[in-house]
């Protein structure tokens, strides 16, 4: 039979259609509908000055908000043969990954609540709190910070600011261990979370998954390898897994949490002076980036007439990672309510996922679909 759970489920926290295909308890495979939220953002920004375009940028997606502005800024650098202060880039890179930290322990918290481990659950979003503070600390803001902007940041930060956000992280890290062995070495949890919705490396391959998703599933891939700031000025390896079911997802973020806590101390120790931003002349052309937000690689194609935006099309990892979870993730699992547990572990984010850019390489980048 074909069991419907959405759009409207208290076991989704966003708006879509999982069609499961059942015998009994048992999921066979599953479809998903999208088109319950698509806002046109890409079309409203045809014509807008960059300054009103970064704005919507940052309201594509709420959890990952802030990677959006800087890939969207840094799109706009490389157009314009710009690039922010090293000081600006630094900074960057602790807002980016406090917004990592704050999704990861978002992300679980949301599996442990499918999966019906309250404790785990209150747990994960105590956590996020002092994230949360840090963040706030630093931007002024929780959510949409609107700290990027082309050519660096909008605000610098003062020493006393990078002692707060490390206390901060510390008391992440002080029961961050503890709340990892619950996981890793409860039986319950093992039981719902080890060999329940297997993706082999392969078909992470076919679905093109990206980020923790991927990288759980054998894919050692992540952007922020090849991004100049990290390249040049960090000590960093992505991390993976080889299981690739519910618990190697879930641990994958787990295990990227003091990375990211790692980066953010590297930044503040070796804190560059000089200034935060950049006069950047607005150049005309295309040209695109990409970044590894929480979820995995989110691209920005832009052409710009001078300081306009002519065409923009975002490619964000939700899609991806979603369509994987449907074709692969849930094949052969074993109960229903193991199939919402399955799928939160992809960690959905529909807002930014009602679209894909499906490109003709010969008829140039603005051959694409909108697909709902």
């Amino acid at each position: 039979m074909i069991l419907p759970i959405g759009p409207i489920h208290p076991g989704l926290k966003e708006p879509l259609r999982l069609k499961l295909k059942t015998k009994g308890e048992k999921v066979l495979n599953a479809e998903i509908d999208y088109g319950y939220v698509h806002r046109g953002i890409e079309k409203i920004m045809e014509g807008k000055p960059w300054q009103k375009c970064i704005y919507l940028a940052e309201r594509i997606c709420g959890i990952c908000s802030y990677e959006h502005t800087q890939t969207f800024a840094e799109t706009i650098e490389k157009i314009s043969n710009a690039r922010a202060p090293l000081r600006a880039q630094f900074l960057r890179v602790i807002t980016g990954e406090l917004d990592r930290l704050q999704s990861h322990h978002l992300a679980n918290s949301t599996y442990f609540k499918a999966m019906e481990h309250e404790t785990l659950f209150m747990y994960m979003l105590s956590q996020r709190e002092h994230i949360m503070d840090a963040l706030e600390l630093l931007t002024g803001n929780r959510v949409n910070m609107g700290w990027n902007v082309v050519g660096g940041v909008r605000m610098d930060a003062k020493e006393t600011h990078f002692k707060q956000i490390l206390e901060k992280l510390e008391a992440v890290e002080e029961n961050h261990d503890r709340y990892v062995g619950i996981f890793e070495n409860g039986p319950l949890v093992g039981l719902r979370s080890k060999k329940v919705g297997r993706m082999t490396k392969e078909e992470a391959l076919k679905g093109r998954a990206v980020g923790p998703i991927g990288r759980a599933s054998g894919l050692k891939h992540d952007l922020r390898e090849i991004h100049h700031t990290y390249r040049d000025n960090f000590e960093f390896k992505p991390i993976w897994r080889k299981e690739g079911d519910n618990f190697a997802r879930t641990m994958n973020r787990f295990d990227e949490i003091p990375q990211s806590i790692d980066l953010i101390r590297q930044a503040i120790e070796n804190m560059p002076k000089g200034d935060i931003r950049t006069d950047v002349e607005i150049g005309s052309g295309y040209d695109e980036w990409r970044n590894e937000a929480p979820r995995g690689e989110v691209l920005y194609m832009i052409e710009t007439n001078g300081n306009l935006i002519k065409h923009i099309s975002v490619r964000t990892p939700s899609i991806m990672n979603i369509d994987s979870c449907a074709k692969y993730m849930l094949k052969d699992v074993a109960t229903v309510s193991d199939a919402v547990a399955t799928y939160a572990t992809s960690d959905p984010c529909i807002a930014c996922a009602e679209r894909v850019a499906i490109l003709d390489i010969d008829k140039g980048y603005k051959t694409y679909e909108l697909f709902k």
